[in-house]
Order: structure tokens, then sequence, then C-alpha cells
């Protein structure tokens, strides 16, 4: 099996490339490693969804994403597309694995317009998965990767997409990902980020869906207290637009790169 031309630079990540996409995993390649290296607030909150065989298989079904987004996927996907843009060409960034056919829709919008798709999440069973799940032919690279230490080169991404990562994350973890997210992607290139929101006051699941996540998602309830903009890199953003749905309990946000860090 080949490995891709860019995998000697990003050498401790395990790197899923196109070549190898339906295949087994690229001979250099340590699974165990990439597993040790998963960080211990994910081992802690979140083996039972990401890190177990059973969590995976179990999980991997849109109908329940779609259940615990209380009907809202679909629609939550469908906004983060248009977002991002119907036609992909150059480079688009994934940050973290996705239940459901979100990078599958993805990786058809980049390969109808010669683009290419790269997805990375720090738990290698999640890119296992999301490998078996993608379209023949889908121009991809699955690469296991800390989101908070991306080995990638700065400015090399027209767009990025972090959906529903960073309300797993510790505060200080969630601040890493923002920086390195906008460290990658081009100036006036774009960021899409879709996440929780704090509900509107009249919201019946501000005061019952809340409880539930602050028993299996601790850090979600940051984003009840707390604005997304104010870990955004504001010197870097020319232009952010927000959109709310189901009552204000979710979010999306799109920012505009500033083309004039081009220049700096």
């Amino acid at each position: 099996m080949s490995i891709s031309p860019m995998a000697p630079t990003y050498s401790r990540a395990l790197v899923f490339p196109k070549e190898t996409l339906h295949g087994g995993l690229a001979p250099d390649t340590n699974e165990s490693a990439g597993r040790d290296q998963v960080p211990s607030y994910l081992r802690v909150h979140y083996w039972w969804a990401y890190i177990h065989p059973l969590g995976v298989k179990v999980f991997e079904r849109q109908w329940l994403v779609n259940l615990i987004l209380w009907g809202n996927y679909s629609r939550l996907r469908d906004a983060a597309l248009n977002e991002l843009g119907q036609s992909l060409p150059g480079s688009t960034l994934q940050v973290a694995c996705v239940y459901g056919d979100l990078s599958d829709r993805i990786g058809k919008r980049a390969a109808t317009a010669q683009g290419r798709l790269d997805v990375v999440d720090v738990v290698p069973i999640q890119l296992l998965n999301l490998r078996s799940k993608l379209s023949e032919g889908t121009p991809a690279r699955l690469m296991a990767m800390d989101s908070t230490r991306l080995q990638l080169p700065d400015h090399s991404y027209d767009r990025a997409l972090v959906f529903f990562l960073m309300h797993e994350q510790p505060a200080n973890v969630r601040r890493q990902t923002i920086r390195e997210v906008f460290r990658v992607v081009k100036p006036g290139g774009k960021v899409v980020i879709v996440d929780y929101a704090r509900p509107r006051w009249w919201h019946p699941l501000r005061y019952l869906w809340w409880p539930v996540l602050a028993a299996l998602e601790p850090f979600a309830l940051d984003f009840c207290r707390q604005d997304i903009g104010s870990w955004l890199p504001a010197s870097r953003v020319n232009r952010l637009c927000r959109r709310n749905f189901f009552g204000g309990l979710y979010q999306l946000v799109s920012c505009g790169l500033n083309e004039a860090s081009r220049h700096r």
C-alpha cells in the first residue's frame, strides 16, 4: 500500500489516504500507538460513545443521532453543508468524525469540484468507522491527530468545519482547538462551527436537557454560560454570521477570515 506524499510531514499521525481508503492501515502506522494518544478527558467522559467498539456500533445509526438532537440532525447537517458551499474546490478540513452521513456528503461536493476532504480525529476507531461509510472514490484523507496540535501547515485549507466537537472539550482544550483551526485555514477562507447554544428562556429543554448534558457531557454547560464569539480570534475574523436553530438550543457560526492576514 502506498502512503500519502504528505504523510512524512505528519510522522506522528495515523494517515488513511485516499489510496488506501477502503483497504487496511498503511503498513508503517501503529493503531495502538494512536489509541494511547487519546486525551484523558475523552477516555474519562466519552469512552462509551466514541472509543469502545460497541459504542461506535450503537451510535452509528443516523436515526439515533437525529433522536439525540431532537430531530434536528438533517437540518443542522444541511445548514453546515450549505454554509460550506454547494461546490467545494480546493481543500476542506473537517475536525473530528461525525456519526451519520455528513462527511460523505462533504466528500461528494468536494469530488464534483475536483477538491479534497481531510478529516482529522484523535480516536483511530472513529477514522476506521468513517472510512467504512465513505463512498467509493471519495477524495479524502483520514488522519489521526489531536485537534489541539494539528500537524498541518499554516494557511493550507480553504475552509474548515467543526461539527458538535467543542462542547465535548474542556475550556482550555477548546481554545487550543480553535486556535489551531484558524491557523490552518487560509486568509479569506471560512470556518464553520455548529454546536449547542443557550436556548431561549421559554424553551422547555433548557430545564430538562441541560441537566442531562451536565451529567453526560459536563463541558457542554459552557455554551449556556458563554458566547461562542468570545473564544474566536477577533483579529482574524472580518465577518461573523450566526444562525440559531430549535429555539436557540443549537447554533451555526460562520467566520469569514481576514484577507489582510495574508500579508502579515
